[in-house]
């Protein structure tokens, strides 16, 4: 397991048995210490339990957010109910750590497996990450982020692109 899997593990796990939150580990990993959005996804029986995170960072460190969208994703995702301590040995943990998303002049310049999005319009925003299942077309992402985001279909936005490196 990656080690930033390791972290979002144990986050979950420390604060459903003993609700407290964790601190990164000391002397943070290179690879933790930079700024970026995650998002933590947590599967139960290979079906969604919760997922939760940041487009553009919040915290000082992917370590820290790491481990405030794990915690996020396990208790304040309102498609769920918070995560219980007899589920956790259940739980599958992901985490993407986000490129800076980049404004997208023309649909062409998507692609589903590769690049995530943000829509935008006014207040609302909605984002759907890259390469989930079932979601095969550009119509498609778009069909469900806007509707995450609560965008009618025919209303106009701003499309943003962005990468992840998806750790398992």
């Amino acid at each position: 397991m990656h080690p930033i899997v390791e972290l979002a593990k144990k986050s979950v796990e420390t604060y459903v048995r003993e609700g407290r939150t964790i601190e990164p580990p000391e002397p943070i990993p290179s690879e933790l210490a930079e700024k970026a959005g995650v998002f933590v996804c947590l599967k139960k029986h290979g079906q969604l339990r919760g997922c939760i995170g940041t487009f553009m960072p919040l915290c000082e460190s992917i370590g820290t957010e790491t481990i405030i969208n794990a915690i996020s994703a396990a208790t304040k995702d309102y498609r769920f109910h918070p995560v219980e301590q007899d589920e956790l040995e259940e739980l599958t943990y992901s985490v993407d750590v986000l490129s800076c998303p980049e404004k997208v002049n023309d649909i062409a310049e998507l692609d589903p497996r590769k690049y995530g999005i943000i829509v935008v319009s006014g207040q609302r925003k909605g984002l759907l990450l890259p390469d989930l299942e079932g979601v095969d077309t550009i119509d498609e992402q778009l069909r469900i982020t806007k509707m995450k985001a609560g965008i009618l279909p025919h209303e106009e936005v701003e499309i943003y692109r962005f990468e992840v490196k998806r750790y398992k």
